[in-house]
């Protein structure tokens, strides 16, 4: 196990009802909130009501933000950003899920530099991010998911995207990390089956991007994910099926917290998430919801890399997650792609790029623009090898 830094800063409170706690928490962080959330779902579910009614019971005063769309735009941001500044809120709540509490975290490092967000994001071609990053300081922030699916509640990073030129990138940096998280499972059970496909999909994707490329002296760290895999891969299906079935909901929701901190991760000598770099670029151009763009990606990226490059870590992913009784790496490397792909199928989820009206003479370009931005200028994204361009036109290709 390589050695590394743990740090888990954020309070979580977990469990059926513990929205009616957002007043009480609140009162901890700041005098008035920017409460950011999207524009449909947590009004039509009563949820953003119940919130404000735990504020009002407390009287502690708010701003509504109620403009965050999917895949957040840097325009939002420095909208909402200039909102708090000129309303004197001093800590920021999120209610919604990971495009939300991406938005907000960015919102927090905005509202306080009164700088363009866009300075921060790595695709911007000034590279100020080189300087800027990782943001040190940043409002106070308060997290409370209504999807499991990115984890943003309880880590450091916050995926945007400018719509102008459609680079999509993360930002990151210790200031935003969420100071409390509340995780309530029954804000979820309003959540749609394709959604909870996408979401099982991005969590998914979450455990294997790092588990495959790792390491093999990382045993606790791969117990813990092939736990969450596993988690993951039985209860997404029964929470499509049954909406309000708290077992499934409670699972999945802690699970998506799990799989994308430090616990899963440390120690395991990566870089990164190759995959989701590779996808950025295909929901920054053409707003492929994250999570399918992640599954449509995920099988040509099993046969091409992972199957040459890490062959028994993917056999015992097959072998402990995935019903896989092959003995031989090799033939247990391979059955483990058609188990996924038959898991993705169950869910939902198995659209090519050509069904998202992407031309297929544009897939060059794309693949360019993945490796720029998610290279970080070194002319590859890193993971199991070195993914140059060719590498990803060729998972794009694989796909279409």
């Amino acid at each position: 196990m390589i050695p590394f830094e743990l740090s888990f800063p954020t309070r979580i409170l977990f469990g059926e009802g513990e929205l009616a706690k957002i007043g009480q928490e609140a009162l901890k962080l700041g005098q008035k909130a920017l409460l950011v959330t999207g524009g449909k779902s947590a009004k039509a579910t009563g949820i953003l009501d119940k919130a404000i009614a735990s504020l009002q019971q407390v009287n502690l005063p708010y701003v509504l933000f109620d403009r965050i769309e999917p895949n957040p735009r840097t325009t939002t941001v420095d909208a909402g950003a200039a909102m708090a500044r000129e309303n004197h809120c001093d800590f920021i709540i999120a209610l919604g899920g990971g495009s939300v509490m991406d938005a907000a975290k960015a919102i927090a490092a905005a509202a306080l530099s009164n700088r363009p967000i866009y300075d921060y994001m790595r695709g911007n071609p000034a590279n100020l991010w080189r300087e800027l990053l990782p943001i040190k300081e940043a409002l106070p922030l308060m997290c409370i998911p209504t999807v499991a699916a990115t984890g943003s509640e309880a880590n450091h990073g916050s995926v945007l995207t400018h719509w102008e030129s459609h680079e999509k990138s993360s930002i990151n940096g210790p200031g935003m990390i969420p100071k409390v998280a509340i995780l309530d499972p029954t804000l979820t059970y309003t959540v749609p089956p394709h959604i909870t496909a996408e979401a099982s999909a991005d969590i998914f994707s979450h455990l294997f991007e790092s588990y495959l490329i790792s390491n093999s002296t990382s045993h606790v760290q791969d117990g813990f994910s092939e736990s969450l895999i596993r988690n993951v891969v039985h209860f997404a299906p029964i929470a499509m099926r049954q909406p309000d079935h708290a077992e499934a909901r409670a699972t999945l929701l802690w699970a998506s917290t799990l799989a994308i901190s430090a616990f899963t991760r440390a120690g395991r000598g990566i870089a990164g998430y190759p995959l989701h770099q590779v996808e950025h670029t295909l929901s920054g151009y053409y707003d492929i919801a994250h999570g399918r763009g992640l599954a449509i990606l995920a099988i040509p990226y099993f046969q091409q890399i992972i199957l040459q490059d890490r062959p028994e870590r993917l056999a015992r992913m097959g072998r402990e997650c995935f019903g896989v009784t092959e003995t031989d790496d090799i033939a247990a490397a391979q059955a483990t792609i058609p188990a996924v792909q038959a898991w993705f199928a169950q869910l939902g989820i198995t659209q090519r790029l050509a069904d998202f009206s992407i031309p297929r003479e544009v897939l060059p370009d794309l693949a360019a623009e993945a490796v720029r931005i998610g290279g970080n200028g070194s002319g590859y994204i890193l993971g199991s090898r070195q993914l140059k361009t060719e590498d990803v036109l060729a998972i794009y290709e694989a796909c279409y």
